[in-house]
């Protein structure tokens, strides 16, 4: 099967087509750099599979929105964060940082002033222990484009392969880009060109300053919002084809099943990876996730259009799923303790019943 068999992607050798899915720990040391546990956890999963894309790093103070999450946002970080790299390269895999800032999701908790939390438009989520976010300057944002920049040079000092630019799951790229949660008047928010300003912005200063035949820059996204004034697969459209045309090496799909259609049209029948796959210049890779367990599982999504397959729940429960898939077909499915730090493990115990459906075990 291709996806199993030896690729590149920006002239780097990769075992096989799959991939790591950036998935928060919770598990770093409390001034935010790896934790042994941490790295025992991706040291095991770096051995089967082909490229590794990190937890959401931080890219400043205020853009944490997890606990102890991992960070980049000074030049105190690139030595631990070097350590991550390495663990991940000496198993074989290519090592790829994830670069975050969460905006009005952040975690109110982390933050001694909720001013501090940021976002296009004073929005408060709809979710749980959500704050109204204080609407951002355009010093502000542009100081973000900076820090992105930053961390994204930091990366490539540390070691890593490459970098991701998180404009998914509702985090602070997105919210620049979604009608529901950016309602400014200004050059960043209105028409759906301006509310892409500050993706491009992003985009365009890591590619500059990262700038090499080699290094590696991706982007991900969530294609739609079910919310009014939300992301609708017409806008991702645009979003698409605006990236097509940048010097990027990988767009990657959050999907929660990597067939899945529409969630805002039943009219739309065609899916999410096959729409948005016809849309890129051959050259530009596109990573697929969304519930690939099975051989069968990778045959589907090659099909529909996917050149690489990110795993999550499957490698978080079997740290040798590349083998596995290769031997067998599936996965082991039963969560094993040692190998996932301890704080990952007891969120993932807590929420056992949203596994069970899919044949996962404790």
């Amino acid at each position: 099967m291709d996806a199993l068999k030896k690729t590149t992607i920006k002239g780097k050798n990769l075992r096989n087509r799959l991939v790591m899915a950036p998935m928060t720990t919770y598990s770093g040391n409390e001034d935010y750099t790896p934790s042994n546990e941490e790295l025992h956890y991706y040291k095991l999963r770096s051995q089967t599979v082909g490229m590794v894309i990190t937890a959401a790093v931080a890219v400043s103070e205020t853009a944490h929105a997890f606990e102890r999450q991992i960070s980049l946002e000074s030049d105190s970080y690139v030595k631990a964060m070097a350590h991550l790299a390495n663990t991940i390269k000496k198993e074989g895999a290519l090592a790829i940082a994830q670069l975050h800032h969460g905006g009005r999701m952040n975690n109110p908790n982390l933050y001694e002033n909720s001013s501090n939390i940021v976002a296009p438009s004073p929005l408060k989520a709809q979710r749980d222990n959500a704050v109204t976010p204080r609407e951002m300057t355009e010093e502000e944002i542009l100081q973000t484009v900076e820090d992105f920049k930053n961390a994204a040079v930091r990366a490539k000092k540390a070691g890593f392969d490459g970098v991701e630019i998180h404009g998914a799951n509702t985090y602070l790229l997105q919210q620049f880009f979604s009608g529901y949660s950016n309602i400014r008047e200004d050059r960043y928010g209105g028409t759906l060109e301006k509310r892409l300003t500050f993706i491009d912005e992003v985009t365009d200063a890591i590619i500059e300053a990262t700038h090499d035949e080699q290094f590696i820059v991706g982007y991900r996204l969530s294609p739609e919002e079910i919310e009014p004034n939300g992301i609708t697969l017409k806008d991702t459209d645009y979003l698409v084809d605006h990236l097509n045309e940048k010097n990027l090496d990988y767009i990657h799909l959050s999907l929660r099943q990597y067939a899945q259609t529409s969630m805002r049209d039943e009219s739309i029948t065609i899916p999410v990876v096959s729409r948005l796959k016809s849309r890129l210049r051959p050259e530009l890779s596109l990573i697929v996730s969304g519930d690939i367990h099975t051989t069968e599982d990778l045959l589907h999504s090659m099909k529909l259009g996917g050149d690489f397959f990110a795993l999550g729940t499957a490698l978080l429960a079997d740290p040798s799923a590349g083998a596995s898939l290769k031997d067998k077909g599936d996965v082991d499915r039963t969560f094993k303790e040692p190998t996932l730090p301890s704080s990952l493990y007891e969120r993932l115990k807590k929420n056992e019943h949203a596994f069970k459906h899919k044949g996962y075990t404790f």
